[in-house]
């Protein structure tokens, strides 16, 4: 009996973890699907298109019994579904398409932006939001205000996405294994973003010590246009694969309580010298979400460009 009651509370607990994906679009599809695969948590996928979440989430659970993954997938209209979730993740929004610049969406997207937070505080008031809508940095702190949360409950997933890309392309530069290698890239998500080789190593190898810098100012300018090279090959949409790849590595670390440090878009207040605004730098991510912002120490022309960054971000909140 007491072996039953064991196993039912740890069922019950189970049951309490919940992920909640706004958005069914390619990038909240692909995060669905991701999440699921992961096998630690039930996933709620939502959209205003009739049928749309329904048909990808049950698309997703057919795949279970091949896959292995033992959890819940939802495809909902209904806000009402995403209520009691641990996190909420939202990506609903117009997606770029080519010759569109990230802050061409702020009109529109600020718009699908102020009624998903009022949704969210509705229906899961004490969930940590990941917001991943274009522009990124702007619609974070657009979510911070409309959601009037504590610092580090709302954050957006940008850094990393450009780490990663930043990473894949020194790999394929220097012939290694992409595991070797830690990048860095700090400010906005778009054309100011700030890439660091000095905080880029591999295997604990500064990238400097094994390439030259025009190779590295190539590898740099590829990465801040990685997003437009994409959209002008898919003409039709942007980037879904290696964003959901960096949205459910930050899920997992906040699931999982795995402290680990990586770059993300948080609201600033003093840090870096730059005030009430949100841009890209590194954080711990926990069970607090955003717990911790972690200052370098930044040469004078990199503090510039940072600066520099924050000013594109400023511009667009200016209208908020």
């Amino acid at each position: 009996m007491k072996r039953g009651a064991n196993i039912q509370r740890i069922v019950q607990e189970w049951e309490k973890i919940k992920v909640s994906v706004i958005g069914a679009g390619n990038v909240g599809a692909s995060t669905a699907q991701r999440l699921a695969e992961l096998d630690i948590a039930d996933v709620v996928m939502l959209d205003i298109v009739k049928g749309l979440p329904q048909g990808k989430a049950l698309d997703i659970s057919q795949a279970a019994p091949m896959l292995g993954y033992d959890v819940d997938i939802i495809g909902s209209n209904d806000y009402a579904d995403i209520a009691g979730s641990d996190i909420v993740v939202v990506t609903a929004g117009l997606a770029r398409k080519p010759g569109m610049d990230r802050n061409d969406l702020l009109g529109p997207n600020i718009k699908i932006i102020r009624d998903v937070c009022s949704n969210i505080m509705r229906y899961s008031p004490e969930a940590i939001i990941m917001i991943v809508t274009n522009p990124l940095d702007i619609m974070t702190y657009a979510a911070i205000r409309y959601t009037q949360l504590g610092k580090g409950r709302v954050f957006g997933m940008s850094g990393l996405l450009d780490s990663s890309r930043f990473a894949s392309f020194i790999a394929k530069e220097i012939n290694c294994s992409v595991r070797d290698i830690s990048a860095m890239v700090l400010g906005v998500h778009g054309d100011h973003m700030v890439p660091l080789p000095e905080y880029t190593t591999v295997s604990g190898i500064p990238l400097g010590d094994l390439l030259e810098k025009d190779t590295i100012d190539r590898m740099i300018s590829r990465t801040v246009n990685a997003g437009a090279e994409i959209v002008g090959h898919l003409k039709t949409g942007s980037a879904f694969y290696a964003p959901s790849a960096a949205i459910v590595k930050m899920v997992e670390a906040i699931l999982k309580d795995s402290k680990i440090i990586v770059p993300a878009s948080v609201q600033l207040n003093g840090e870096y010298g730059l005030e009430d605004l949100c841009l890209g730098v590194p954080v711990k991510l926990g069970k607090g979400g955003a717990e911790e912002i972690i200052e370098l120490e930044l040469t004078e022309e990199q503090m510039k460009a940072l600066h520099r960054s924050a000013d594109a971000v400023r511009m667009g909140i200016s209208g908020i």
